[in-house]
């Protein structure tokens, strides 16, 4: 899996191409939650679930039908009526898109079982054909370890960078239209 300061990043940068004059700083929080709450799967660890399960670590949580479902119960629930600038329906498309970046991005590491993408319907797991991404350790206390700065350093390249340049690219496509 990819850690989890990296999943926020890609959410935070694909916040960026919503984004609007006015959007107040809980439309960045919830989408970095979003991108993050997939791994709480790791839960099942400790009450015996096993990886390969459907409910195992990137299971269920990591398919695109969690993506819509979390999408969908944060837009409808909380935010029925969006954010300023940014309406329900662009809102919920943020929020599946920064959730189910989480799985493709665990999708280019280079460990673990793969990514069950159509999960509840299947549980064959996926990579993605590229896997540059080296896969960060499990728990808080394993991740703060030298191992982690190889983790960082893989993430800074191959997550931060193209992160930034979307983020750049959508501040650019927002201002040529303001024009």
């Amino acid at each position: 899996m990819a850690s989890a300061f990296s999943h926020a990043i890609a959410a935070l940068s694909v916040g960026a191409c919503f984004y609007r004059p006015g959007v107040p700083k809980r439309f960045w929080v919830v989408g970095a939650l979003c991108a993050v709450l997939p791994d709480l799967d790791v839960l099942g660890f400790g009450l015996g679930i096993p990886y390969g399960d459907p409910l195992g670590h990137r299971g269920l949580t990591h398919s695109l039908s969690f993506a819509a479902a979390l999408a969908g119960l944060v837009t409808f629930t909380f935010f029925r009526h969006g954010f300023p600038g940014v309406g329900s329906k662009p809102l919920f498309a943020y929020l599946f898109l920064a959730t189910a970046s989480h799985g493709f991005l665990d999708a280019m590491t280079e460990g673990g079982l793969g990514v069950a993408f159509f999960a509840p319907f299947s549980n064959t797991r996926y990579f993605l054909p590229w896997t540059p991404i080296r896969v960060s350790p499990i728990g808080v206390s394993r991740f703060f370890t030298e191992r982690a700065l190889v983790v960082l350093k893989s993430e800074f390249v191959w997550i931060w960078i193209p992160a930034m340049l979307l983020a750049l690219v959508g501040w650019g496509l927002r201002k040529r239209d303001a024009t």
